[in-house]
């Protein structure tokens, strides 16, 4: 488990900690409780902010140490630009801002002083939360295995070295803190999956990540665990087909929330995509960066921090989650290329390149899903093609999808959260690329279009069920640092679904 610091609110009349950052709009409305301190320091923020021409511009900021007569060691005034125009997204990145100016020093404690003026547009308990929200996504440490940081800690006589607590003050902390609950579940699970994402294969097979998914049934998710000997009877030759090659076995995880009122409400299903390594099997990768293919688990990470989310703040829908986690590794038993390998579905694929491995692990779950279920939808996550960065970088995640409706709720959500996802086509012309002269599909495309005939591949398994595909290949694992995010293993897609969830399918 990571080191994650208690965040608590106060009110704005509480005395603030020993670092503070205060957030002040473009015309240097710093509201009531910062033009207290201005003024206990005898104008010592005004000044500071004309002798460093702060503005209040957005992300700009000035520092002063040990300003007179206020009570903290260092305070921070961080510009939040024009608050008028702040969408929710703005505040949680001017959280997240706050957060790393904070931890740039060592300190135990500190406070944010989140008072938004009335021209913002929103409530300032919400604006309080969404702070928080940030804050609480960028305070994320993977520091499991630094055993040197460790032993300096204890030699200081600390039993952490770092932020401990951080106080939100806000105009009404109670409703701050009630609006918080429903980010701090999401903030876990976030954590959960960029903690899986982190963790290292010698140390996070499958089946060491199916006991982590276990952990799951403390927040009330249901987990069944399917073992090969289980995978065998349901037929999951793909799946198997993929694990063969490793001396871990392959297992399945299906979660279930049941949370929704009337448990017969069709759940939705997310599936996910969980190699815990990939050398690329028989079709092995070049050596140059491999050891980042630990994170080739990162839409199987997703689903299950997604799941511990909906589960912790009791979401109002039917949930499932369904991972295959496996390792491609080539040995004397790995399949080969020119194999024909027959799907949970009955239908046969010839692999014509062992490294399109993700895909037959999903085409399995796609299958069982449906035919387990009855789905109200699907959505699988999968770090499934290179080519997706080649279209895309990494600032955005590939959507495929066979139904306009689902779409638009996803890039709705993809606006509303800034986790940014790009409709890729899915064409009868990709289906061509993918007919196999000698089974009934084959694995791969050739050359061109890599990210659209992977999904075309996916889509062949799909029945009627309205589905959507994302190739977070680029933003699960080494995307790019952000104001929300230091670690390398993101946690992208727990925040995108979530809004999907809570926006479209829990009212009513």
């Amino acid at each position: 488990m990571t080191h994650r610091p208690e965040i608590v609110f106060a009110p704005l009349d509480a005395e603030p900690e020993p670092t503070c950052v205060v957030l002040a709009g473009d015309d240097l409305a710093l509201g009531s409780k910062a033009a207290e301190l201005d003024q206990k320091s005898s104008g010592a923020l005004k000044k500071a902010a004309a002798a460093a021409t702060f503005k209040g511009k957005k992300k700009s900021t000035a520092e002063l140490l040990a300003p007179p007569r206020i009570g903290v060691d260092r305070l921070v005034m961080l510009g939040t630009g024009k608050t008028g125009e702040l969408k929710e997204n703005d505040w949680v990145l001017l959280g997240g801002t706050a957060a790393g100016l904070i931890s740039a020093r060592k300190v135990k404690a500190a406070s944010i002083i989140a008072e938004a003026p009335e021209h913002a547009g929103m409530k300032a308990d919400l604006v309080a939360a969404l702070i928080a929200f940030g804050a609480g996504l960028r305070l994320y440490e993977f520091d499991k295995y630094q055993t040197k940081k460790k032993k300096n800690s204890e030699d200081d006589g600390n039993d952490r070295d770092g932020l401990e607590k951080l106080v939100i003050h806000a105009p009404d902390p109670d409703k701050a803190r009630k609006a918080f609950e429903h980010y701090k579940a999401v903030i876990n699970g976030v954590f959960f999956a960029r903690d899986l994402v982190n963790e290292p294969a010698n140390m996070l097979g499958p089946v060491e990540f199916a006991d982590r998914v276990r952990e799951l049934e403390e927040v009330g998710v249901e987990v069944e665990i399917l073992d090969d000997k289980k995978l065998k009877e349901l037929k999951m030759g793909a799946l198997l087909a993929v694990a063969q090659g490793s001396e871990r076995p392959g297992r399945v995880a299906v979660m279930q929330w049941h949370g929704a009122k009337s448990k017969r409400t069709k759940p939705l299903v997310f599936i996910g995509k969980g190699v815990v390594f990939d050398t690329g099997g028989i079709s092995i990768k070049p050596s140059g960066g491999m050891e980042d293919m630990k994170g080739d688990m990162g839409g199987a990470a997703c689903v299950v921090g997604l799941m511990h989310a909906l589960a912790e703040r009791k979401a109002n829908v039917n949930a499932i989650g369904i991972i295959g986690m496996v390792e491609n590794m080539p040995s004397g038993t790995a399949m080969r290329p020119g194999d024909i390998i027959t799907a949970h579905s009955g239908q046969t694929i010839e692999v014509l390149n062992t490294d399109a491995e993700g895909r037959l692990v999903l085409a399995d779950l796609l299958s069982y899903a449906q035919e387990e279920f009855k789905p109200r939808l699907m959505i699988n996550l999968a770090t499934l093609t290179g080519a997706i960065m080649v279209a895309l970088g990494k600032e955005y995640a590939g959507l495929f999808s066979n139904d306009d409706k689902l779409a638009g709720e996803l890039i709705d959500a993809s606006i509303e959260t800034g986790e940014k996802v790009w409709r890729m086509p899915l064409d009868k012309g990709y289906d061509k690329m993918i007919e196999s002269r000698n089974a009934d599909i084959k694995n791969i495309g050739g050359r061109w279009a890599g990210s659209c005939t992977a999904a075309a591949f996916l889509k062949f398994f799909v029945k009627d069920t309205p589905w959507a595909h994302l190739d977070v290949a680029g933003t699960a694992m080494d995307a790019p640092k952000s104001d929300i995010n230091p670690s390398w293993g993101s946690g992208w897609g727990v925040r995108l679904l979530d809004r999907l969830v809570s926006e479209k399918y829990e009212k009513g």
